[in-house]
């Protein structure tokens, strides 16, 4: 019952939100469009960049995003939700701005980041959610063929995401690259198939070169690895 109410309040928050936005973000141009640049200089991204995050505002600017992330930030084991705990402000900045003008296609979250007022909302939120231990406890590939995947995939990615990624999935902060240790093993399968696939508009063009001539079987196998990593001294429990 109680989750039940929490679902019905946030789909009333959710109408209210789009109402007051004055609809979804238009779909703007994307990685494939003419003129389109993954990480162009300008605009809100680049203005929250330059800004120092305020804690304290960006927890109470978290409490609408722990609805469905968790007041932790660990997201849901099921995918359907993303660990956040941890990330690059960096990179929860560019992809809240990217959300916010059509860049990336997020109608579910869209009405939740459209509440956000400006730059600074963005700063704080993000530093916030940066502040935040990453989650030991978190979705990964269960199935028999565990440890054959896991051998696969960390072949996979020592070849080619490991230099951008990290030894350990803590990606590389100034570069926007993200971090993927503890991060759910459907969200990494979902998110990898929709950028080799054409589906994730804002993805980094260097990723998609090297992630299309990935099989579906392949992509498995990363993910069952990426969501084995951890990172030392910045997971908890």
């Amino acid at each position: 019952m109680k989750q039940f109410l929490i679902a019905a309040s946030l789909a009333v928050f959710a109408v209210g939100a789009v109402q007051a936005a004055g609809g979804p973000a238009p779909k703007k141009t994307g990685i494939e469009g003419e003129g389109y640049v993954w990480n162009a200089e300008g605009g809100e991204k680049n203005e929250a960049l330059t800004l120092k995050g305020d804690l304290k505002k960006g927890k109470e600017v978290y409490e609408i995003c722990g609805a469905c992330h968790l007041p932790s930030g660990a997201g849901r084991p099921d995918g359907t939700f993303p660990q956040l705990a941890g990330q690059h402000s960096t990179v929860l900045i560019k992809q809240m701005a990217d959300i916010r003008a059509g860049l990336r296609d997020n109608p579910t979250m869209y009405p939740f980041a459209a509440t956000m007022t400006d730059a600074q909302d963005l700063a704080d939120v993000s530093a916030y959610i940066e502040s935040l231990c990453v989650p030991v406890d978190h979705g990964k590939y269960d199935e028999a063929d565990k440890m054959l995947q896991i051998a696969k995939g960390r072949t996979l990615y020592k070849k080619e995401c490991q230099e951008c990624h990290g030894d350990n999935g803590e990606g590389v902060k100034d570069k926007f690259y993200p971090v993927i240790a503890g991060q759910h093993y459907a969200y990494l399968l979902r998110q990898m198939t929709e950028i080799r696939d054409g589906h994730r508009r804002n993805a980094n063009p260097d990723m998609v070169k090297i992630i299309s001539k990935y099989s579906d079987k392949d992509l498995v196998a990363i993910s069952a690895y990426q969501s084995s990593l951890k990172m030392p001294g910045s997971m908890c429990k």
